[in-house]
This record gives C-alpha cells, structure tokens and sequence, in this order.
C-alpha cells in the first residue's frame, strides 16, 4: 500500500506541474510576442539610420571630402576594395587603399572629387540585416551617375556589402566587401569607349614602339611589347607567326643590313573595348639596303590589350599595297 500511496502522490504531482508548466507557457506567450513587437520597430529605425550613413558616404566620395570618408569608417576597419590584393586592415590602409594620401600632409586640399560635377548616386537594392543589437550588415547595389546629352549614364556601379557596428550609441561602418559590379563591368566591355587625345596618344606611342623596336631588333623591348599568345599575318606570307617567329624575323632583318629610313602612319582610327584595342592604320615604311632605297606602303589591323600600365601589341594583320 505504501509503494501505491507513493506512486499514486507521484502521479498527482506530475499532473499539477504540468498544468502549472502549461499555465506558464500561456501567460508568457503575450509578453514574448510584444518584445518581438518592439524589438522590429527598433530594427527599423536602426536600420533607416544605417542607411543614412551609407549615403553620407557616397555623397562623401562625390565631394571629396576626405575628413567626411575618414570620420565614417572606424579605425579598425576591415575588408576588400576594388583591385585589393590583399585584406585592408585599418582605417589608414583603407583611405590610402582608395587613393587618399594619409596620414593628410599639411598643405593638402581640404577635399579632392573622386567624380565630376554633376555626379549624384544611387542606392538600390537595399537590404539590412541585424545579428545582435549592435551588429548589422547592409547589402546592396551603389551607382555613380551623370547626365550626358539628356541621358542618364552610369559611371560605375559598385556590388557591396558593408559591416556596421554600433559604438557609443551610433552606427558606423567597420568593415566592406566593395566590388565593380560583374554584369554592369561586361556590359561596358561591349560597348565602345571614349577616345580621349590622351588614350589617343599613350596608344600611338605604344604602336610606334613597337614598329621601331621590330627594325632595330631591339630584343628586350620586343619581349616586352610583345606577349607570348601574339599572333601576326605579315603581307606577302602565306605563314601566320607566333611570338618566337616575329623575334627571328626582326633577328633577319637586322642582319641582312637593312636600316629603316623612315616610318609613317598616315591614317589612323581607333577602337576601344573594356581592355581590348584594336588599330586601323595605313603604313608607310622607307627601308634602306646596299644603298638603295625602298619604300613599302599597305594597311594594316593590329590588336593591343593593356598589361598593368603598359600596352602590349597582341596581334596584327598587314597587307601591302606595293
């Protein structure tokens, strides 16, 4: 009788837990609801005020004003940049990372424009996330525009996700994965580009080099100008030649003792795509050998990419009009 008095009593205690347990869960629920409830409304305003700041950024970038970019990024500041090889660690790699000479020297402009006047941005796809009360990452596209001849052109756009911490009751931006956007970049690489007199010019002295230094058979600028993947259709030849063929053909011309006189370009047209140009010229060469000259005229395709800060002569097609 006392092990069913006891088992009896064990059972009755468990039944008025749970209901006490059930009880309990009813009554909080209500409360658990408005915490979330508030906790939402905070969310938003937190992030409304994320997104400020990121605007103040970009209106930043367009003003050049560098104690503004500097004063919005924490000084532990982490992450990758367009064209970073390696992670920016802290604010002063960051500012230098986006070509900012700092720490400023003393007799530096108060600002410096990444972007002419006119620029305004645009902020798209925005979307915020909070992982603690204080912790948040923002991801969305950024545009830089302008109007041109009554269009709307975007300059570049950027594909980015910002880190912002909450630091003595503010957002701030602590950390940044900041690319050209892919899509937008392809779209651009097929269309033509602006031929500016500069580019004009740095891509006349490249093709240039390149003619001059086949003739003088100057084999360490060759080898420079020249990548290992060229390919060339010379006039007059039914062989299309590699790199090592363009170098033995120039190794010829120089030792059958003929010297270049003189050399022209008399028409030249440019196009430009993304890193690709392509050269349409007329050409004008007087050779000299065994005393006699020789003039050799024709047209001529040629394509160059750009390496680095130099160009590179990737190929070409040359036909001879006598």
């Amino acid at each position: 009788m006392m092990i069913l008095r006891i088992s009896i009593s064990s059972l009755l205690s468990f039944i008025l837990g749970a209901a006490l347990f059930a009880g309990a869960r009813n009554i909080a629920g209500p409360v658990a609801k408005a915490v979330t409830v508030e906790t939402q409304e905070d969310r938003a305003a937190d992030a409304a005020a994320i997104r400020a700041h990121i605007e103040s950024i970009f209106q930043a970038f367009i003003d050049g004003d560098v104690e503004k970019i500097h004063a919005t990024h924490s000084d532990d500041w982490r992450g990758f940049l367009e064209g970073s090889r390696a992670p920016i660690k802290g604010i002063d790699e960051y500012m230098r990372a986006n070509g900012i000479e700092w720490p400023r020297p003393a007799n530096a402009p108060k600002t410096t424009p990444y972007y002419p006047a006119g620029t305004r941005y645009r902020v798209s796809n925005f979307d915020v996330h909070f992982y603690s009360p204080e912790l948040a990452a923002a991801s969305f596209f950024g545009d830089f525009e302008r109007n041109i001849g009554g269009a709307t052109v975007t300059m570049r756009r950027f594909r980015i996700m910002d880190v912002y911490a909450k630091r003595k009751g503010s957002w701030i931006q602590v950390a940044s994965h900041t690319v050209v956007d892919p899509d937008w970049r392809q779209e651009q690489m097929s269309k033509p580009l602006t031929v500016t007199p500069q580019i004009r010019e740095q891509v006349l002295t490249a093709r240039e080099a390149v003619w001059k230094a086949y003739f003088a058979n100057d084999r360490a600028a060759l080898e420079r100008l020249i990548p290992d993947e060229a390919i060339a259709i010379d006039s007059g030849s039914s062989d299309w030649s590699d790199r090592a063929a363009i170098l033995a053909g120039a190794q010829r011309f120089a030792d059958s003792g003929r010297k270049l006189l003189r050399l022209e370009f008399p028409k030249t047209e440019i196009q430009i795509y993304g890193g690709a140009i392509i050269v349409y010229t007329t050409y004008l060469c007087e050779i000299e050998a065994n005393g006699k000259r020789t003039t050799q005229s024709g047209r001529g395709t040629e394509i160059f990419v750009r390496r680095g800060n130099e160009l590179v002569n990737a190929g070409w097609h040359l036909d001879s009009e006598k």
